[in-house]
């Protein structure tokens, strides 16, 4: 017999007893080497089928975590990682809570412009509204022909990817990041959607979404589409209307989805839902925005569309913007309807992408990553409905006196 085995067989070899039970509940557990059962069910972690989280609960309570003690630690570790990620993600007024729109990095158009021989290219994602506009207009004005498109989609880290399926069209990168790395000055920053690329010099040309849509009505000529989203008489009139939209509706579903405080949720609520309301009266007897004799569908119309195509899918159960539902505002759902209807708009609204990229991405808002099923009311079906807004004027007969009172509403 070894001397390890006699050892340990020996009769008179004394062993400590364990101490009574009363201080064994007492007594404080100590500092144990890797090679103890607790330091190798630490090791076991990791190889662990389970998730990280539930096997590190198990090692440490047993089979589950007291049902006080897991809400309180999930209630605090949450909260506080969803005001990290908030930060980060949606800036927002520390003294307010209120979000804060990150300014465009190239929120003009690049001067000199592009003439009309430019290689231009257009970088877009299907989830954002922004981007949705130059889409919208290209389809509208009839450019596809001379103006190629990339789409690009979120990754898993909230940045915009390319995908063997929806590749980068004109050098076949991986990441938009990498797109604005290639212009001749660098880039640092946000690379955000919608891009307008100018090949020949290698240069962003804008990535602002207002001013890269009209500077794509500068592009349309007659032999393109009959349509004019930018009449040069009615500029001042889309310009007044985008200036009470884009705050109170564009941007104020995101203030309420965005919000860190209820003040500022309901602030911004109050706001889009003052607005909304007013859109409804005035469409009601206009049949497009813009009230000045021959007015059609203008800029104005396509940047109010891209949030209302939005609505009821994304913004009203995801954003909280609750209070009612696109389909409960007969004109407006109307007037998106015969907006979804003009030709080739309908093409821009992939209404499973857009759920995907608000639902799917924006974990800090759905952290569970279940999209939702798709209402009625965003159907395809439902959408192509008869709008009947034929008998409506082009132009109200309140000669602009709706849009003043419009500013005093939601301002």
């Amino acid at each position: 017999m070894s001397p390890v085995a006699a050892h340990r067989a020996s009769p008179a070899m004394w062993s400590p007893q364990p101490p009574p039970p009363c201080l064994q509940l007492r007594r404080l557990p100590p500092t144990l080497p890797p090679s103890s059962r607790r330091g190798r069910s630490l090791i076991r972690i990791a190889a662990s089928q389970e998730d990280p989280l539930t096997a590190l609960t198990r090692v440490l309570w047993g089979r589950a975590l007291p049902p006080s003690q897991l809400v309180l630690a999930v209630r605090h570790g949450w909260t506080s990682a969803w005001r990290l990620l908030m930060r980060q993600l949606a800036p927002s007024d520390p003294a307010t809570g209120a979000f804060t729109r990150t300014p465009s990095r190239f929120p003009a158009v690049a001067q000199p412009a592009p003439g009309p021989g430019a290689r231009l290219h257009l970088y877009v994602g299907l989830p954002c509204p922004w981007a949705h506009r130059a889409l919208l207009v290209r389809a509208l004005l009839g450019l596809g022909p001379r103006l190629p498109v990339s789409v690009a989609v979120p990754g898993d880290d909230g940045a915009w990817s390319f995908t063997p399926e929806s590749p980068d069209a004109l050098y076949g990168k991986r990441r938009l990041r990498d797109v604005y790395a290639a212009r001749r000055g660098g880039f640092e920053g946000r690379a955000s959607v919608p891009m307008l690329w100018d090949a020949d010099r290698r240069e962003v040309v804008c990535n602002e979404s207002i001013e890269i849509a009209k500077f794509l009505c500068t592009l349309a000529d007659d032999t393109t589409n009959a349509l004019d989203l930018w009449p040069p008489e009615h500029r001042q009139e889309i310009d007044r209307w985008y200036g009470v939209i884009y705050p109170s509706v564009n941007n104020g579903v995101y203030r309420c989805g965005f919000a860190q405080s209820q003040a500022a949720y309901d602030a911004a609520a109050g706001e889009l839902f003052a607005a909304l309301d007013m859109l409804e009266g005035h469409l009601s007897g206009s049949r497009y925005l813009c009230a000045g004799a021959g007015a059609g569908v203008t800029l104005a119309d396509v940047c109010l569309f891209t949030t209302l195509i939005r609505f009821d899918l994304v913004y009203n159960p995801l954003f909280r913007c609750s209070r009612r539902k696109l389909v409960e505002y007969p004109s407006l759902h109307a007037y998106m309807r015969e907006i979804y209807q003009l030709p080739g708009a309908a093409e821009t609204c992939d209404m499973a992408a857009i759920a995907d990229g608000y639902f799917g991405t924006l974990f800090p808002l759905n952290p569970g990553g279940i999209l939702p099923i798709v209402p009625a009311s965003c159907s395809r079906e439902a959408l192509m409905e008869p709008h009947g807004r034929e008998a409506l004027p082009s132009a109200a007969a309140a000669d602009g006196r709706q849009l003043g009172a419009t500013a005093s509403v939601v301002g």
